[in-house]
């Protein structure tokens, strides 16, 4: 099958989560993260960095995490420089927020945490892209220790207070837990348009529009054929992808009902789910 790149313009938008507490979710995000809420509704609220909406918050009380199962590993918070990474690493030791580890993935640097509902998030900046390398074509990639003393210097004698995520903070990529690598790479690959970036052994892969380094991660951590995780749990609802137009969207749509893809017409754009479940909302034209 001749490989059609998905426009290079691409970009992710908004993630939608199921959380199991309203009022607890938007606490952590906003007082440990630096996120602002844009719009908080009764059992839904929209956050964002002084933008358009990063992330929008579903409660269902009673929801559980399962293990074992698809959809999200993390999403990144991607912010604009080093030096905002660090007032973010900064912020979470003086609230004693715990990390659940810290990397050096020789394209960015990266922390990771969970929410309350252990919904996984990464923050991270980006290397310029001059930085970046390539073997044959792919990127490559590493999980290196992070130099955290490194990072923190980039504040010098500044001790102002943290005020937040830096306007022009965005979604940099999604990194999801699948079924199976080679129906995830058919479907986000052959399907979708993305290209490859890298392939992590028989484990993981990295896609991406535009020759950035990954928009989405795709993983079989939580078992090769695991199940889509069952109703009433906390975890992914959906993530939006992002094209410059409808003309770039409808391409898209046509390649997936070519390939025999359930499309569904929402508000927001146009669903479809990958062949784990997980759910992507296609949304044409400059954020709002």
């Amino acid at each position: 099958m001749t490989h059609t790149s998905i426009h290079p313009g691409t970009t992710l938008g908004a993630v939608h989560l199921t959380v199991s507490d309203l009022a607890r979710a938007i606490a952590f995000y906003e007082e440990r993260l630096g996120f602002r809420t844009r719009l908080r509704e009764q059992s839904s609220a929209r956050l964002g960095a002084g933008g358009a909406d990063l992330l929008v918050l579903h409660e269902e009380r009673g929801a559980k995490r399962v293990r074992g199962t698809t959809g999200l590993y993390h999403f990144a918070v991607l912010v604009p420089s080093r030096r905002d990474l660090a007032r973010s690493l900064a912020h979470l030791v003086e609230t004693e927020t715990p990390l659940t580890g810290a990397a050096d993935h020789l394209v960015s640097e990266a922390l990771y945490l969970s929410d309350p509902d252990d919904n996984g998030i990464e923050i991270c900046r980006d290397r310029p892209r001059a930085e970046w390398r390539f073997d044959g074509g792919f990127v490559r990639m590493a999980t290196d220790p992070l130099d955290a003393d490194g990072v923190l210097s980039e504040l010098g004698d500044d001790d102002s207070a943290f005020s937040g995520l830096a306007v022009g903070t965005r979604i940099g990529h999604m990194h999801l837990h699948v079924a199976g690598l080679d129906a995830a790479q058919k479907f986000y690959v052959d399907v979708l348009g993305f290209d490859l970036m890298l392939r992590f052994g028989p484990s993981a892969l990295f896609v991406s529009a535009g020759g950035y380094h990954h928009h989405i991660g795709l993983n079989t951590w939580a078992g090769v054929g695991a199940p889509a995780p069952p109703a009433g749990s906390v975890g992914l609802r959906y993530f939006v992808v992002r094209l410059p137009d409808e003309g770039e969207r409808d391409r898209v749509v046509a390649r997936a009902r070519e390939a025999g893809v359930e499309v569904e017409t929402v508000p927001e754009g146009v669903a479809v789910r990958d062949p784990s479940g997980n759910r992507i909302v296609l949304v044409a034209g400059a954020e709002g």
